[in-house]
């Protein structure tokens, strides 16, 4: 977008109507296409240059108003052949911020859409961190053009920026900072600060440096705006007081200093202490809005984010790996019930509870599941404390167990006119809870310790081990105690 161009930043209320408006348009768009299949000669082009200068026009022009991350939002909402037409009504000059902005999956559907020009100058739109996010997405011969065209010091940074790890603060490093030295007065730099063209989003601080890059301290805005112009930076400077992250520092450690310290930006320095760059506040918010969507794609067994609007196969190849999973467990969960035919047969009542014990077991597990993942997000918990966090969980199951399955066993003694019963439906539903807490902590805590995902099908997981040992459970004591 131009330099000078104003960008209008809506409400998600507003987009809304934005998106239906570009609906409304895209759908004029196909009933004049249609007439000008139908029609023949001259009129032919008339009806088509109107296509073109009337629905097509309005929707540029909105387009062009919009902020990139706006305009992602109504491409990841359109049909693949809808989103093409508004794809290619977009100025080129923002193709690489709403690239950025797209889920990964559309991102892929844009990219295939592309000429490998149309691709190289997208890409040299960004800035080396903004590219070093898009490189993965990219094809290797356009990522070798564009790398011929940066200059050796860019050329230097993105392949450093590369080197990280997705987790790591070396991933999230912009490399736009601000330095002073400490021997210079608060006018020079003020000075300096005004020879800039804008200062880098989210500037609070400016780092001080020697002439070896090593970081000294930080200078924040504040106290230069309100110092004396006559003090020099060392005078003014925050020495130790500030917090600075080094490359290899996971991400998520990195969030929670900022969000535990209300950090805007943050230093990133070497282990020599050379500043390196910096992280900001809107890297760290991206992470942990990307950070929670996989999380809850993974809790439901899904490999990766999909496009709404993909192709049946696509979908199909996203979701057929824990499906198939789901239907070995589902599988399993049967071949208990039909153990306990016999059992069935004769008490018919068992047929109607057994899917009340699996059901709250189920939901009681995913309670416990949640929240040990989230612990692992907030880095409140550690796999080494499995033990204390099982014993806990077990004994909210026990108190749970007792209260609500007492309840369900006078239920069943209500309605079948059988204490027995109750007594069954009253244990089998305490054992069922303890049975999905020690899975809902257990679960997570493997995939943990394996260096996965603690949410990683965990849905699945706790599903099949509530359902398969609920029922066994519920027959199984039944059988003893029934029959």
């Amino acid at each position: 977008m131009s330099e000078h161009q104003v960008v209008e930043r809506k409400e998600l209320e507003d987009l809304q109507q934005d998106l239906e408006v570009v609906r409304e348009l895209l759908r004029r768009h196909r009933i004049v296409e249609s007439l000008v299949e139908r029609q023949e000669g001259p009129r032919r082009d008339l009806v088509e240059s109107l296509v073109h200068k009337q629905h097509l026009a309005e929707l540029r022009s909105r387009l062009e108003n919009m902020h990139p991350a706006d305009i992602a939002y109504i491409l990841e909402a359109l049909p693949r052949d809808e989103r093409l037409i508004v794809w290619d009504l977009v100025k080129s000059e923002a193709d690489g911020e709403i690239l950025l902005e797209v889920s990964e999956a559309v991102r892929e559907s844009l990219i295939r859409s592309m000429d490998p020009q149309e691709l190289v100058a997208a890409a040299e739109q960004l800035d080396t961190d903004e590219l070093a996010d898009l490189a993965p997405d990219l094809p290797e011969d356009v990522m070798q053009d564009v790398f011929q065209s940066l200059p050796m010091a860019e050329r230097e940074q993105l392949r450093a920026a590369m080197s990280y790890p997705e987790d790591s603060v070396g991933a999230l490093m912009d490399f736009e900072v601000v330095t002073v030295r400490e021997d210079v007065t608060l006018e020079v730099v003020m000075r300096y600060l005004r020879r800039l063209e804008e200062l880098p989003d989210h500037t609070d601080q400016i780092f001080v440096v020697d002439r070896s890059q090593h970081l000294r301290g930080v200078l924040p805005l504040g106290k230069l705006i309100v110092s004396d112009l006559d003090e020099k930076v060392s005078a003014v400077m925050v020495r130790d007081d500030y917090v600075a992250l080094y490359p290899d520092d996971k991400a998520q450690d990195a969030a929670q200093a900022f969000e535990r310290y209300d950090l805007v930006s943050a230093p990133v320095i070497d282990a020599s202490g050379r500043l390196m760059g910096r992280v900001t506040v809107d890297a760290v918010v991206d992470y942990i809005s990307e950070r929670s969507e996989n999380q809850l794609l993974n809790k439901g067994g899904l490999r990766e984010s999909e496009d709404v609007f993909a192709s049946v196969w696509e979908s199909v190849r996203n979701r057929w790996s824990w499906l198939a999973i789901n239907m070995v467990t589902a599988f399993i969960a049967s071949r208990v019930i039909g153990i306990f035919e016999g059992t069935i047969e004769q008490l018919v009542a068992l047929a109607t509870l057994m899917p009340i014990v699996a059901g709250i077991g189920g939901n009681s597990g995913n309670q416990t599941i949640t929240m040990i993942v989230r612990a692992f997000a907030l880095g409140q918990i550690t796999p080494w404390q499995a033990k204390q966090l099982l014993k806990k969980e077990i004994a909210v199951a026990l108190v749970n167990g007792l209260i609500w399955g007492s309840l369900l066993g006078l239920v069943a003694y209500w309605l079948y006119d059988s204490y027995t019963l109750g007594l069954v439906m009253t244990a089998a539903m305490t054992l069922n809870l303890m049975l999905a807490a020690t899975m809902g902590v257990v679960i997570p805590i493997t995939m943990a310790k394996f260096g996965r995902d603690p949410a990683l099908g965990s849905s699945v997981m706790i599903t099949f081990c509530t359902d398969s040992g609920g029922f066994f459970i519920f027959l199984g004591l039944a059988t003893l105690f029934l029959m």
